[in-house]
């Protein structure tokens, strides 16, 4: 055990886990402030709101109305108790109410974690940010690849046919309708629409050209979905003892100034939540099928529990400061969201599951004793599940 925490630093993961924790407290509680405020508009009886798990923090509880509100102990969210959340037999229990309420008070936490996410991520837009005018060049094309065999139409500044396949040289000005200003960018549009045959906009030797390429899900090793190198345009002024490029400089280091104002923040942050679901079912399918076609890292782990993600918020505001958090905490509630709605005992999506269930047996119900150790079961395997994922997180913390 000594060994085992040899390289653990208690300081700096204390921290990171205690910026995650609020953020992670923040967004579960608006989570279940969702659920409250349709469980009160629709009449239902709130038994509870939490902040934190039991037990309870002495002295910090109150009651107003019917409602108790607490502050607990264990810093890891919150929740809501509503009245008979599987048996029907109060009037005013959740079970009773008619099945559209029950969906509703059951999606509304959901709704606003995707509210907070969009909230957040039109902010970020708001906010100045410098972005790279360095431009996106192709330095290599792997032989038989996409690119090397993609279509490309137009007319060269001579009037003569461009060559087929994309080339060394050629720089990226656009990727199925999205400007590209940089490497970065173009690696995103690209992840974007894997499994498609993308549209490029070209610059090749003056000339503006489209390309037809195809974005592969499972590429050979050391290459990407497309089987290019991209970099920055650059001049070097000789090489190292192995041949490679030294003493080199950007042709264009240059970079502006971007933000929205709100009008145009807004939708810019929708379409980024869309962007960031499509990214991560992307993700997810390279994973599980196999291969790096997304770009993944094969040593990064496939999933990571709190401690990861609180790791992963210390070495965010240790490299970028807390601005780049606006973003993360996006990302974070966007999860949340995706997590909850998933159709698993004892999560929002599991007890909207039973009620669909409810709906094809022509109003008949599951029994309350049945569903409840559905969800019970359902809640002790999800947390054996995190205690696994978090001993990985923490062997690969300190190793």
């Amino acid at each position: 055990m000594t060994f085992f925490l040899a390289g653990f630093d208690p300081v700096g993961f204390l921290r990171a886990a205690i910026p995650f924790l609020s953020l992670l407290v923040g967004l579960v509680v608006i989570h279940e402030f969702g659920h409250f405020v349709a469980a009160k508009l629709f009449g239902i009886k709130v038994l509870e709101f939490g902040i934190g798990f039991p037990p309870r923090i002495k002295g910090l509880s109150w009651r107003r109305g019917e409602t108790e509100y607490t502050i607990n102990w264990l810093p890891i969210g919150g929740f809501v108790r509503l009245l008979g959340e599987e048996d029907p037999g109060d009037p005013r229990s959740l079970a009773a109410a008619p099945r559209w309420k029950r969906l509703t008070v059951l999606f509304a936490g959901v709704f606003m974690n995707l509210v907070v996410a969009v909230l957040l991520l039109t902010a970020g837009f708001m906010i100045p940010r410098d972005r790279s005018l360095s431009l996106a060049q192709i330095s290599q094309v792997a032989a038989g690849s996409p690119a090397a065999e993609a279509q490309v139409t137009g007319e060269m500044r001579d009037g003569s046919a461009p060559v087929q396949g994309l080339q060394p040289g050629d720089i990226v000005t656009e990727v199925e309708g999205r400007d590209v200003k940089n490497t970065n960018e173009l690696i995103y549009a690209n992840r974007l629409n894997l499994g498609e045959t993308q549209t490029w906009r070209i610059n090749r030797q003056g000339s503006t050209l489209t390309a037809k390429v195809y974005a592969r899900w499972h590429p050979p090793a050391g290459q990407g979905p497309t089987g290019i190198r991209v970099g920055a345009p650059q001049t070097c002024t000789g090489s190292d003892a192995d041949g490679n490029p030294a003493g080199c400089q950007l042709l264009y280091p240059y970079t502006e100034s971007v933000w929205y104002p709100p009008w145009e923040a807004l939708p810019k942050g929708l379409q980024s939540l869309v962007d960031t679901v499509v990214l991560t079912k992307n993700e997810l399918q390279v994973r599980f099928g196999g291969g790096g076609g997304g770009g993944t890292n094969s040593s990064e782990p496939a999933f990571t529990g709190p401690v990861g993600i609180a790791n992963t918020t210390g070495e965010l505001i240790k490299e970028s400061g807390w601005r780049p958090l606006i973003e993360f905490t996006a990302l974070l509630s966007l999860n949340l969201a995706i997590f909850n709605a998933l159709p698993l005992p004892m999560l929002d999506g599991g007890r909207m599951f039973f009620v669909f269930v409810e709906i094809l047996r022509g109003g008949r119900r599951i029994a309350p004793e049945k569903e409840a150790l559905v969800h019970l079961t359902g809640f002790a395997l999800m947390m054996v599940g995190v205690l696994v994922v978090t001993y990985f997180d923490i062997a690969r913390i300190v190793s």
